[in-house]
């Protein structure tokens, strides 16, 4: 006769494992991606801020000048400091050892550039020979500045790609073409390339040419340098805090500025901060790891709960298998088969999905 009954606690069974096995795989899967998910986000992080270090030398230190916050020897606060050539060349003689390339920089403003009859909006900047291996900037067409351009005082010019791009339409290469800055005309020798528009809005040209000819005596902006590679990453940070502090107690004594007067003068060191990043994201990487890590053990413990309950529902069919002469370790690798099967599904289920 047929049972009804019996037949519907069969198939409620069967529904039961089905939808327990679902959830099962799900716990498993959503802990796999998670833990996928936020390592990927964790690695774009740190990729992001390798690439703004990428902008110039991975060993850079730069110094701009600020105003005095702080009296000092009879001194009032609120003075502007102004770097200086002597600031320069000193510095140079002070820390050579220690400084594989340096230049100034200075700003040359309220000046007009133009090509032709077109007039141009770009920042003008006045820098020596080595700016370039400072800046990790790369020549797309002719060459960089030079020391016999600084020495004569020579009027040329390097311009970014971009300005190449958007201005030198008629032309197959800038280089050799001449702009006028201020009604004076610079040759056009070079185009140099970066890693961001925004840093190929530039025209170079030396920064003894701007100090003479645009009335920038032996003031300066900025100060660059960078400091000798190594495969140590600690001994690097080391010599680049040694080397700023050296750096900015020097300019602190040359411009009488108190010690502790942080908002005088700004010495940034891109290895210390790269330092200061890289440990974030490191911190931030072991966390992402121990929140997937513990995700997927609720996973596990997940699977080994159901797999409890399926074997006590299973308790009839496991006595009549060893009835039959099963030995144990051929049960015991049944369960594990379909638990292994499981999480194995689940898994990949959710690695697919995740890289997705």
């Amino acid at each position: 006769m047929f049972d009804i009954e019996r037949w519907q606690e069969i198939f409620d069974t069967i529904r039961k494992n089905k939808l327990r096995t679902f959830l099962t795989g799900l716990s498993v899967a959503s802990g796999i991606f998670i833990l996928v998910i936020l390592l990927g986000f964790g690695e774009g992080f740190r990729n992001g801020i390798a690439h703004e270090f990428e902008q110039d030398a991975a060993t850079s230190v730069w110094v701009w000048p600020g105003a005095t916050t702080i009296k000092y020897k009879g001194l009032n606060p609120g003075r502007n400091i102004q770097l200086t050539n002597a600031n320069y060349e000193f510095t140079g003689k002070l820390l050579g050892d220690d400084i594989q390339f340096k230049s100034p920089r200075i700003f040359v403003r309220n000046v007009s550039v133009t090509y032709g009859n077109e007039a141009l909006v770009y920042q003008v900047q006045g820098v020596s020979s080595q700016f370039q291996l400072i800046e990790n900037e790369n020549m797309s067409a002719g060459r960089f500045l030079n020391p016999k351009d600084e020495t004569h005082r020579a009027k040329v010019a390097v311009i970014g790609k971009k300005i190449a791009e958007d201005v030198f339409t008629e032309v197959d290469n800038p280089v050799g073409e001449f702009i006028k800055i201020s009604g004076l005309p610079f040759k056009i020798i070079g185009v140099f390339n970066e890693t961001e528009d925004r840093e190929e809005e530039r025209i170079y040209i030396p920064v003894t040419t701007a100090q003479s000819t645009f009335n920038g005596g032996d003031r300066l902006n900025n100060l660059g340098y960078t400091l000798p590679p190594s495969d140590n990453f600690e001994e690097v940070v080391a010599k680049s805090i040694k080397f700023k502090n050296s750096l900015q107690s020097y300019l602190q004594q040359a411009h009488t500025v108190a010690p502790d007067d942080t908002n005088a003068i700004f010495v940034w060191s891109a290895m210390e901060e790269a330092k200061r990043y890289y440990s974030l994201t490191d911190n931030i990487a072991l966390f992402f790891w121990f929140v997937g890590i513990c995700t997927i053990i609720a996973g596990v413990v997940g699977v080994s709960n159901i797999m409890l309950i399926v074997v006590r529902e299973r308790t009839k069919e496991i006595g009549i298998r060893k009835a039959l002469g099963a030995k144990p370790w051929s049960i015991v690798g049944m369960i594990l088969h379909e638990s292994i099967f499981i999480t194995s599904i689940s898994g990949f289920t959710g690695l697919i999905f995740s890289m997705g």
